[in-house]
């Protein structure tokens, strides 16, 4: 069979495989009310802007009801819209232009925990102690402790030694000082939001439920929140390491990651592959590579962020480590790397990289390197505008990961600059008066707005927006194809090469000379190049050889 008769009959490729999302974290990406608070109504005004940036969709965080311990993540009733954020008539429309701008929309969903104030939840706390009520989370009875001394009071003791990825144990009583009830339930976040027991089928029927509500809206897809920990040890045994889990679960083995969670991402794509066109499921897998790579084999999600690449700092060894690890991972499993440099939990790349001139010039290239890389993409809002980290005072913060971990997340969420006026923070709020942001923007936040950086050529504004319709380019010519793979080295000077083909690759300049580029012409380069066929320090390049 000839290579024209062999692509002939090969499959079309899906959207998803060529996208590039950006993510939306609605509380901080516009205020259409005036109350200090990103909604619905907001996001709707500002989607021809992201239209604009040549994306093909968006991922929003929760704007489901929610008491907002964790900003949405704990969620009290998954088919509705916090009011917050507005109306589930405001989400419609939103949905409708989203579509008619040929932007695909994705939700967030929170299979692992919910709200404390959930119906559920609420109701297994009435039922008491043995009900099917609580069969639906991890309550486990702790009877008194009859040791010598004379005995603990009753429940006084947790039932194993796992700790809350916020910090603490992760259990609390279900009724704290009865002597009659003495059940703990398990939290592997917050007290406030409880885990599910998915070894209840009752539970897995639960979230079909969820799932065919937003399929039927027309909702493209979903990004499934801590996708590998639904299931927990049989038998809840204590963990080998006391230590915390504020590395992603990874230091407790008993609680993700358990062969049983195949089957509910095998019954899910069923679902999303009865509805045309098919919807998207995305996983939120903090694995090593060849374990997170498992759950995008060909029955189960289309995708799972590569966790490895999107917490790297600026060193060449460990990008072409992690660039070759998840390219033996796809090899073995056929799904792509789902890349990504930043979300609303990670410290943003400018500050990561080395703050300043520095930082920002390395989040430039970064984000060249990122888009040029095979498979799909995730940028996060703001990204596009080289936000850095901000630190806010002490005072204002509000991620509960600060006031029991230490670890402080408030400083990737900070509201969009979208005018250098800081008037209704900096256009953040579209109404005649708007109360202060719910986070606090910077003195100097103005610097980064979108309508400064929408009037420069050179802006990083402009760089993404060029980046993404060469991107296109390449794709509709098929010097990018959806089988394509990634061959990572380094070479004399600390450049870094990703081969995506025999035809195209991203160079990365990582050292602290200019370095040689192999043979090829320059399609695209983070900064403009200093003198031909050199990359100059902290920037990056797409290469097409002769």
């Amino acid at each position: 069979m000839s290579p024209a008769e062999e692509t002939a009959l090969a499959p079309a490729a899906e959207w998803w495989q060529s996208a590039v999302i950006y993510q939306v974290y609605p509380r901080s990406f516009a205020d259409g009310d005036g109350d200090g608070v990103g909604d619905l109504a907001g996001l709707t005004a500002r989607l021809p802007y992201i239209a604009s940036l040549g994306v093909d969709g968006i991922w929003m965080t929760p704007f489901q009801p929610s008491p907002q311990v964790d900003q949405g993540y704990d969620v009290s009733d998954y088919c509705g819209v916090d009011p917050l954020f507005g109306t589930m008539e405001q989400f419609d429309t939103l949905l409708e232009l989203a579509h008619s701008l040929g932007l695909r929309v994705l939700l967030d969903v929170v299979p692992n925990h919910c709200s404390a104030e959930h119906p559920l939840f609420q109701a297994a706390l009435a039922a008491g102690p043995g009900s099917p009520e609580r069969d639906m989370f991890h309550f486990v009875e702790v009877p008194r402790d009859m040791s010598d001394d004379g005995g603990n009071v009753a429940g006084d003791i947790p039932p194993n030694n796992w700790q809350s990825v916020f910090g603490g144990r992760a259990w609390s009583r279900a009724n704290p000082g009865s002597a009659t009830d003495t059940d703990w339930y398990l939290h592997l976040f917050s007290p406030e939001q409880p885990d599910w027991n998915w070894r209840n089928p009752a539970v897995g029927d639960y979230f079909d439920g969820v799932l065919r509500f937003w399929f039927d809206k027309g909702v493209d897809g979903l990004r499934i929140d801590v996708a590998h920990a639904l299931f927990k040890a049989d038998g809840l045994p204590d963990s080998p390491s006391t230590g915390g889990v504020v590395d992603g679960l990874r230091s407790n083995p008993q609680v993700s990651d358990q062969e049983e969670v195949h089957e509910v991402y095998r019954r899910w794509r069923t679902l999303a592959e009865k509805y045309e066109p098919h919807r998207l499921l995305v996983g939120e897998v903090n694995l090593e590579p060849a374990r997170a790579a498992r759950y995008t084999r060909a029955d189960e999600m289309q995708q799972a962020f590569a966790f490895a690449f999107v917490k790297l700092g600026w060193d060449p060894e460990a990008w072409a480590a992690v660039g070759n690890e998840l390219e033996a991972a796809r090899q073995l499993h056929g799904a792509t790397p789902t890349w990504a440099l930043e979300n609303h939990d990670i410290v943003r790349s400018v500050t990561r990289f080395g703050g300043g001139e520095v930082g920002a010039l390395r989040a430039r290239a970064a984000l060249v390197a990122l888009l040029g890389l095979p498979g799909p993409a995730y940028l996060y809002q703001g990204q596009e505008l080289g936000l850095p980290e901000v630190d806010v005072p002490f005072d204002a913060r509000v991620d509960p990961m600060w006031a029991r971990g230490g670890v402080c997340r408030d400083g990737a969420r900070i509201p969009l600059p979208w005018t250098a006026d800081p008037a209704l923070s900096h256009g953040f709020s579209l109404g005649d008066t708007s109360a202060e942001p719910w986070l606090p923007q910077p003195a100097d936040w103005g610097a980064h707005a979108v309508d400064l950086q929408q009037q420069d050529p050179e802006s990083s504004l402009a760089l993404v927006t060029k980046a993404l319709e060469l991107r296109r380019l390449l794709w509709k010519t098929e010097v990018f194809g959806p089988n394509d793979g990634g061959t990572w080295r380094i070479e004399a000077g600390n450049l870094l090469i990703c081969e995506r083909s025999a035809d195209f690759f991203v160079a990365v300049a990582m050292g602290s000379e200019p370095v040689k580029l192999p043979a090829g012409t320059v399609l695209l380069s983070a900064a403009p190049l200093a003198e031909d066929g050199w990359l100059q320090p902290n920037n990056a390049a797409w290469l097409l050889r002769d």
